[in-house]
């Protein structure tokens, strides 16, 4: 049994996010389908298909689904699946986020969750230009 990973994105960013950490990779580990949500589709027929996925990605471990922006369409619909499948949401997605997720797939819901969250955390660093002030 394992978590199934739901990508649940503006149209492309997780689909490209996934081929590239496959790549990188050489696998991918883990049950995982994407989701892309257009700004013009029907909510609750998106939120049909986001639970028709979660239900087949779903061994009875629960589901780690993954947004691109916290507040927009797919974290709203992802967090409202969260109402009725065992699942947890992180916004936010990145490739280190993505990465991290491949790197401890065998872990549970709860511990790939907080693993998902600080590869995303650690992802982002701000590097300056040479010559600015600090």
């Amino acid at each position: 049994m394992s978590i199934g990973i739901l990508l649940v994105t503006h149209p492309g960013i997780g689909q490209m996010l996934l081929q590239n950490a496959c790549k990188l990779l050489g696998n991918c580990p883990l049950r995982i389908r994407c989701l892309d949500i257009p700004l013009d589709d029907d909510p609750e027929q998106l939120l049909k298909k986001a639970r028709e996925a979660a239900c087949v990605l779903d061994d009875g471990s629960g589901i780690l689904i993954l947004t691109d922006a916290f507040g927009a369409t797919p974290s709203n619909i992802a967090c409202e699946l969260t109402r009725e499948i065992q699942a947890n949401v992180v916004s936010g997605l990145n490739l280190p986020m993505l990465i991290r997720v491949f790197n401890y797939s065998s872990d549970d819901l709860a511990t790939l969750t907080h693993k998902a969250a600080e590869g995303g955390m650690r992802g982002i660093q701000v590097s300056r230009a040479s010559g600015e002030a600090s």
